[in-house]
């Protein structure tokens, strides 16, 4: 079995009005909430062996913060340059070329690509009560975590189960 971890990068700033939206960094409540995701990943040992990330400032930064906070073995970083803004197709298509030994990838992303790609990919056997919290919202520092048998390759719409969603709020309500 497969599993996918996809992940919206955490809450960005619009502080500085001259930066492009590639350089946009995170936002204090983004920095807060990316460690407290990547404790959550920890806790539960969801560790990935592989993690893709948009090359936007704001996804970048989300990852090195989940990633100090993981304290696990360090994944492969695989190539994430077509990921920024990122809609449903071309996530799948990044998705299709990942090596078969990766058992656990991680994605790191933007909306609205993610939470159309990951209410797409949800078929038969995803959880009613994650399906229905990540179809209400998915906010900033969210993750949606998906099952499925067969090859990265192979992975189609509606070919995954989703297992769990959570965002940052449901650790703590300073999120």
């Amino acid at each position: 079995m497969k599993e996918l971890l996809l992940l919206r990068h955490a809450k960005s700033s619009w502080e500085e009005p001259g930066l492009s939206d590639a350089e946009r960094p995170l936002a204090p409540r983004g920095r807060r909430a990316a460690p407290r995701m990547g404790r959550e990943l920890a806790q539960r040992g969801w560790f990935p062996d592989l993690v893709l990330v948009s090359p936007a400032r704001r996804a970048q930064q989300t990852w090195r913060l989940v990633s100090s906070a993981l304290k696990g073995p360090a994944p492969a970083i695989g190539d994430g340059s077509g990921l920024y803004m990122a809609t449903p197709g071309q996530l799948l298509a990044a998705l299709h070329k990942v090596p078969e030994e990766a058992g656990r990838v991680l994605v790191v992303g933007h909306n609205p690509g993610m939470e159309d790609f990951a209410s797409l990919l949800a078929g038969n056997g995803s959880g009613e009560d994650a399906l229905e919290r990540m179809r209400e919202k998915f906010p900033t520092a969210a993750l949606a975590r998906f099952a499925f048998d067969g090859r990265w390759d192979a992975l189609a719409f509606g070919g995954a189960r989703l297992l769990h969603f959570m965002k940052p709020k449901d650790f703590s309500a300073s999120a």
